[in-house]
């Protein structure tokens, strides 16, 4: 055991710890050792290299020797150590690597730079974790919003062609009249009054390089929410400038690819177009999306958000949207936007569709964030 343990530590502090922690190692062992030692000691041995073989050995090694889960870890402390954009701007690089959503939000950040040999493989990669966390979250998303919808337009005094006929009788089977041979419906159940939306969503996000993995999860729950008929689905981006990526939400890996992650940040631009999106202020819930590290006008950026609240509109405000932890944000903002009802805080990928909604029924989203252990 006390071996095991030296071992351990001789290959996390590496070669340079060899006469401290004297032990012999296995081939594998002696593997692990190489391919940790040109990441972590890079600096002081020339690490990988330029080289775009030598990555594609290294890459191909990092997956003989470690799981998935530590393979995603590896190659984003290669990317942010040795800034290796060949695993990036090669078709074979990208064949060799793992597709996660870190490495996603480096595609989006390279954007325009990728070369046109590698797009069809970029768009794969993107292609491959799109689908993944579709299968992954939309069937909870769906759940949860239709759910609570449904639940809100119970039609229980149906006119005659809205009358659910089966639900019906189901309910008033303990009605039923033997001597008459039928069933006396003291409860009719209807299908509910169609209408094009109940609700509106509007998610305005920040596309600044901070915000990438939030704005990936953002396009994906974006996607499936179009696609429940009692919701209304807008997908705003925004940097210094404003996009609707709306007409993309049916496809998004085109969505993703339609962000440039990068640039300043004007909140202010961005509330102001979505101001212009609300129609029905009551009916409407703005997820705001970002750091809150305003580059435009504060003042404005404040007097717009105090508007929106006055009209009616429910805003939830999200620091971030991934797995990756507490993010930085402007602490001022945030304070103010609590001080005018706006809940601001993180939120993980997999308590978002609840979030929603908890929004979408006018729950108090405070209390929601207290039940699910969320400091606001």
């Amino acid at each position: 055991m006390e071996q095991d343990a030296i071992k351990r530590w001789r290959l996390i502090l590496g070669k340079e710890t060899h006469e401290e922690l004297s032990c012999s190692l296995s081939k594998e062992e002696t593997g692990i050792d190489k391919t940790l030692e040109a990441l972590y000691n890079a600096g002081k041995k020339g690490g990988l290299g330029p080289s775009s073989p030598n990555v594609a050995r290294w890459l191909g090694d990092v997956r003989e020797y470690f799981p998935a889960s530590v393979v995603k870890v590896i190659q984003q402390d290669a990317l942010n150590r040795l800034n290796l954009t060949a695993m990036l701007t090669e078709p074979e690089m990208l064949e060799t690597v793992v597709p996660d959503v870190h490495l996603v939000a480096n595609l989006m950040t390279l954007g325009k730079m990728i070369p046109e040999k590698t797009k069809a493989t970029a768009r794969q990669v993107v292609r491959t974790v799109v689908d993944e966390l579709i299968r992954k979250l939309s069937g909870p998303t769906q759940q949860a919003i239709a759910g609570t919808l449904n639940r809100s337009v119970r039609n229980l005094r149906p006119r005659h062609n809205e009358i659910n006929w089966s639900e019906t009788i189901r309910r008033n089977l303990k009605h039923y009249q033997s001597e008459y041979n039928t069933i006396i419906p003291e409860t009719r159940v209807g299908f509910g009054r169609k209408r094009k939306a109940m609700k509106d969503v509007v998610l305005c996000i920040d596309q600044s390089g901070s915000m990438g993995s939030s704005v990936i999860y953002s396009g994906i729950f974006g996607a499936v929410m179009a696609s429940i008929p009692a919701i209304q689905t807008r997908m705003v981006v925004f940097d210094t400038a404003v996009a609707d990526l709306t007409e993309e939400l049916d496809d998004p890996v085109d969505l993703l690819f339609g962000v440039q992650l990068g640039g300043g940040t004007d909140i202010h631009k961005a509330l102001s177009y979505c101001q212009q999106l609300i129609s029905r202020p009551l009916d409407t819930v703005l997820v705001l999306i970002t750091d809150l590290y305003e580059g435009g006008n504060q003042e404005e950026m404040r007097k717009k958000a105090l508007e929106l609240v006055n009209s009616g509109v429910q805003i939830v405000t999200l620091l971030a949207l991934n797995d990756d932890g507490a993010p930085a944000y402007d602490h001022g903002n945030a304070a103010f936007l609590a001080g005018i009802g706006v809940p601001v805080f993180a939120c993980t990928p997999d308590k978002f569709p609840d979030l929603m909604a908890a929004a979408l029924s006018k729950q108090d989203i405070a209390g929601w964030a207290g039940r699910n252990d969320i400091k606001l």
